[in-house]
């Protein structure tokens, strides 16, 4: 059956996982739920020296990883992430998969007993294309971000942007960041309100941790400068504190 993120872009690997990577320190234990072929893994243990493990359903995925080099074991995540120690990783990832899962609460819990970091990409159902074709023909929309009839979707729970931000907050949870996009690009940064972001994107990817967990002011923008990401009113804000200090 086909993926619901496979219609992304590829470059080195499909687009929105390169995000993710984008995401992840160096050095770091990381755990994929929901691997796939362990494609992510070995893309982060090659650019990134990480410590790559995952956790996947099927069978034949967990083959395809494996003679990937990654360290995969078949599990299902709604029953198995309770075995893992508190804090074992630094990053839990669940990429295209939230949606499919019966409990989402609890995995997001999971995740974040776990993990110090969670980062959860997810399709977004309330895209106006969608809104649109359920308006105009009554039917569910069958396209390339949803390519399921309604009696045949591995996805349980139709999930939207503001959905997914809105029971962080109800789980107490911190979006340290968020990114969001369509197939082929990465949307700017006026569609970062979530009210936006809802009607015109198609995927959204969210690094989340608790709130006792939540880096300070100065670890985020270190951690912006080593990415490359370290933008002029970061420079300012730095200066700042360094005058202080």
């Amino acid at each position: 059956m086909q993926n619901i993120g496979e219609n992304i872009v590829k470059h080195h690997i499909r687009y929105d996982l390169e995000i993710i990577a984008q995401l992840i320190e160096p050095n770091k234990k990381v755990l994929d739920i929901g691997c796939g072929d362990g494609e992510l893994l070995e893309f982060l243990k090659n650019t990134k020296n990480i410590d790559a493990r995952g956790l996947e359903l099927s069978q034949k995925q967990v083959s395809n990883a494996l003679a990937r080099g990654i360290s995969v074991i078949q599990g299902d995540a709604e029953k198995d992430l309770s075995y893992y120690p508190d804090q074992n990783f630094d990053y839990a990832i669940l990429s295209q998969t939230l949606q499919a899962t019966h409990r989402p609460k609890e995995i997001l819990e999971e995740m974040l007993r776990i993990a110090k970091f969670g980062i959860v990409s997810l399709p977004n159902f309330a895209h106006f294309k969608n809104r649109l074709h359920l308006f105009l023909k009554g039917t569910m929309p069958v396209n390339k971000s949803i390519p399921f009839q309604w009696y045949e979707t591995p996805n349980i729970h139709f999930c939207s942007i503001e959905d997914f931000e809105n029971l962080c907050k109800e789980l107490g949870l911190i979006i340290q960041q968020k990114t969001f996009l369509t197939s082929k690009h990465r949307l700017i940064s006026f569609f970062g309100h979530k009210k936006i972001a809802n009607l015109f994107a198609e995927y959204g990817i969210f690094l989340i941790t608790k709130k006792e967990l939540a880096p300070t002011f100065q670890e985020e923008l270190i951690f912006e400068k080593q990415n490359g990401n370290f933008s002029r009113k970061s420079e300012i804000n730095l200066a700042t504190i360094s005058q202080k200090d």
